[in-house]
């Protein structure tokens, strides 16, 4: 018990990885690695590291009040995770809705969640995304939008389906890509810009061709760099997106950090993804292939220099607490930063304090607001003419506001986040966190898909619901 809650992190439900049928699971913590645990009756016991090092598992847990009032629109018949639409089970309402809108894709990466290009080559009509839009705000009012794929910027058409969705009603509507063809076609990024577009979030792996060789299947970063030029001169927010692997980019992180403070205000926050194992790239990930999250802060705090550091970061407020973490920070004058959070020291290695719940929903409302707000470019037209200004500035690093006006000044443009969230896949898949899961995919059939789930498939490479 926790304040009164029921901890439900010892005890859960998962699936087998070959027949993903539901199964029992436990999480269990031998030294300093926590496991999720299982057996399946017919193909036997998998066991998967979930936490590894500090900060201790114990002291990352958050309890949730659960969010019972959005609209489900499934019912419960056959229980999670086969009956979601969201189902009334579910404990949390959207705070961020994926729209794909195209299979078809300009690239053809060893690495893709969803199997971009191999499935089809089918784009929704205008008329078939004008329904996805109403479902998902009939469902999720107000969330966030994020536009996927495939590739989006294969259709032509993406500037009138950005625009669809403001005039629906969302405020904020991302794009999911490559940027392959925003790093090229000027006339087509500004009229992104002028039917709504708030933020890219660029897949962005590196600061070496030879990974995007490995990841990509040939060399990238021209492309890559382009792209953010072309954002920071159209006045548009960028999410730098590393897909972190093991043994190919896991030592890339300081070097990714060091270029996206750089490239401050364009870039406004690197959002780590360690490899799931779905989609293109049918592996059971073993022990050393996967990163979890206490790695990825540590390896932030090595890379960085102790830059960035392990206490900067805080678990969610939306997602269930092993799902992410994010940490905010502003970019001083002559490339510095200021953390403007941090957790309490003790938090980093004690299993003994006992966080207030929060309640779901408005864990959710915080997290919709503050993803519209930092991931979107600050109010200007040209953000590679702030960044020159700023760059051009001298001033003392050991005091680089003279006054409160300064550093509000300075707040205005150069806020800075650093976060990582962990998908799930068949061998790590807790039930407990999808029934949490705020980042929901609309499907064709108009229902709400956990992410994780939505893309999640067995050794066969046969999904649940990404057909």
């Amino acid at each position: 018990m926790i304040n009164g809650i029921k901890s439900d992190f010892d005890k859960t439900e998962s699936l087998c990885p070959v027949c993903l049928n539901k199964i029992s699971a436990r999480i269990i913590t031998r030294e300093n690695t926590t496991f999720l645990e299982k057996t399946c009756p017919t193909h036997g016991l998998f066991s998967v590291p979930i936490w590894r090092g500090a900060p201790a598992f114990e002291s990352w847990k958050r309890p949730k009040i659960p969010h019972k009032a959005f609209r489900a629109l499934t019912e419960n018949k056959n229980g999670c995770p086969y009956d979601c639409g969201l189902c009334p089970d579910h404990r949390q309402r959207s705070c961020t809705i994926l729209i794909e809108v195209t299979d078809r894709c300009n690239l053809n990466c060893p690495v893709c969640f969803a199997d971009a290009g191999r499935g089809g080559n089918r784009d929704p009509s205008l008329d078939e995304i004008r329904k996805l839009y109403c479902a998902a705000w009939k469902a999720g009012e107000n969330s966030n939008i994020q536009l996927s794929g495939g590739e989006p910027t294969v259709r032509d058409d993406l500037p009138e389906i950005v625009a669809m969705g403001r005039k629906i009603g969302f405020s904020f509507i991302q794009l999911n890509t490559n940027g392959l063809r925003i790093a090229r076609d000027a006339s087509y990024l500004r009229a992104l810009k002028k039917a709504g577009l708030a933020s890219v979030f660029l897949q962005f792996d590196g600061v070496d061709d030879g990974i995007y060789q490995k990841l990509r299947g040939r060399k990238l970063l021209k492309e890559k760099l382009g792209a953010i030029n072309a954002c920071g001169e159209n006045g548009i927010g960028v999410v730098l997106t590393p897909t972190l692997v093991p043994g190919i980019n896991s030592e890339s992180i300081g070097g990714i950090l060091k270029k996206a403070v750089e490239l401050t205000p364009t870039v406004r926050s690197v959002h780590f993804q360690p490899i799931s194992y779905f989609g293109r790239y049918p592996d059971s990930g073993g022990e050393r292939k996967r990163m979890t999250l206490p790695e990825i802060m540590c390896a932030i705090e090595r890379q960085s220099n102790k830059m960035f550091k392990k206490e900067h970061f805080k678990p969610p407020g939306c997602e269930n607490a092993l799902c992410s973490f994010n940490g905010n920070f502003l970019v001083l004058p002559g490339g510095n930063i200021m953390p403007l959070q941090e957790r309490a020291a003790q938090s980093c290695c004690s299993s003994s304090i006992n966080p207030a719940p929060i309640k779901a929903e408005e864990g959710a409302v915080r997290a919709i607001s503050y993803v519209a707000r930092q991931w979107a470019a600050p109010a200007t037209e040209n953000l590679m003419e702030i960044s020159e200004n700023a760059s051009a500035s001298k001033t003392d690093e050991k005091c680089p506001f003279l006054s409160l006006d300064d550093f509000i000044l300075r707040a205005k443009t150069h806020t800075f986040s650093v976060s990582a969230m962990t998908f799930q896949d068949a061998w790590n898949v807790d039930l407990n966190r999808v029934r949490d899961c705020c980042i929901h995919v609309m499907s064709p059939d108009q229902r709400l898909i956990p992410f994780c789930l939505y893309n999640l498939t067995n050794t066969n490479g046969e999904g649940l619901y990404r057909k």
